[in-house]
């Protein structure tokens, strides 16, 4: 794997592009590169206003709609405001996920190696070891709901999932209160497709998803500050991602239209929300599965701290199919389930034995 992440640092995402399932035709280095990056400092990243849709009635939740399906179709991001989850618990959120790293002896963590259940590799991804592509420098652990009491399962174990089961409470409750923004935000966007807006309501009810503590650790005083991003550009393979603004600077965007990159710094307390393969799938190309990447800050003092982010992506269970949807235009791919679009696509991150289903 060693010998593969070297490579992968000058690697293109080109390299890899036998295992996109929608079109990706441009072209950007995996790793930041030390020089000859260029950045747009004009374009500005639409905030939405999710307080529209939950007390604007009929006329708020078309103008929600308007504003989200405009900022996913120009740029694939967007930042919500108004979405009602209490701010305690980002900062409850992210002194846990703190804690988790920094005290969990690395030797508790090593049993629950990240492995494929249904479609999503889930569990603990090692430093440099969140793909075999590229050695990212974050310490990351994904658990999807399997791994959350939601559903009063009375054969529930959170000892199966997480090492120290202490913290499932902790962040189920970010979970909760993030899962009723996954309807009126789908409802949003079928709508500003012309689609009838309920038409995944059915799909997205107790759906899959997968939350990830990322811990971008603090550079080793010895060693000093690593050159290069802290991981990889990619685009998420979901629906779409919700990411609680990150205190820390790091998060860029690729605009297309102008090879440039965006430095993304939301304000405290709003979500980045962003669009995945599977939505440009069902959308026929029309809302792009952006580039993104986490770079090193640019203020000193910040690139010596550590760096945490807690994103939720929202899939569908496995066995459902994603296909175009309709009034799209001729459809520009076939049906696929679920499983066979999602291990396809990342087994450009753990391997081609990684992909099943026709």
């Amino acid at each position: 794997m060693a010998d593969a992440q070297d490579k992968g640092i000058n690697a293109l995402n080109r390299d890899f592009s036998q295992f996109d399932q929608v079109n990706k035709p441009h072209s950007y280095r995996l790793s930041e590169a030390v020089q000859g990056e260029e950045f747009d400092e004009e374009f500005v990243i639409r905030t939405c206003d999710l307080s529209d849709f939950f007390n604007g009635g009929e006329t708020g939740r078309q103008r929600f709609a308007q504003s989200l399906g405009a900022a996913m179709e120009e740029i694939g991001f967007a930042i919500l405001v108004g979405h009602g989850v209490p701010l305690d618990l980002y900062a409850q959120a992210e002194q846990a996920c703190a804690r988790f790293f920094e005290t969990i002896p690395v030797a508790e963590r090593m049993p629950y190696l990240a492995k494929r259940q249904g479609s999503v590799n889930q569990g603990y991804f090692p430093i440099k070891e969140t793909t075999i592509i590229h050695p990212d420098l974050v310490e990351g652990w994904v658990f999807c709901r399997r791994a959350f009491d939601l559903d009063n399962n009375p054969e529930f174990d959170a000892g199966a999932f997480w090492p120290q089961p202490q913290y499932e409470p902790i962040f189920r409750a970010l979970v909760q209160a993030q899962e009723p923004l996954i309807v009126p935000i789908m409802q949003s966007i079928l709508r500003y497709l012309g689609c009838d807006p309920h038409l995944y309501d059915n799909r997205l009810a107790a759906t899959n998803f997968g939350f990830r503590l990322n811990y971008y650790p603090q550079p080793d005083p010895v060693a000093g500050l690593p050159v290069g991003g802290r991981m990889l550009g990619h685009e998420d393979v979901d629906l779409f991602t919700l990411l609680p603004a990150p205190a820390v600077e790091g998060l860029q965007v690729l605009n297309r239209r102008n090879m440039k990159w965006i430095r993304l710094k939301a304000p405290p307390g709003s979500i980045i929300l962003n669009t995945g393969d599977y939505m440009q799938r069902i959308s026929n190309d029309r809302l792009p599965s952006t580039t993104h990447r986490v770079s090193q800050p640019r203020d000193d003092a910040a690139r010596r701290q550590a760096r945490i982010s807690l994103p939720m992506a929202i899939y569908v269970w496995e066995d459902e199919i994603l296909e175009v949807l309709p009034g799209l235009g001729e459809p520009k791919y076939p049906p696929v389930s679920a499983l066979a679009f999602h291990t396809h696509t990342t087994a450009k991150y753990y391997g081609a034995d990684y992909a099943v289903g026709g």
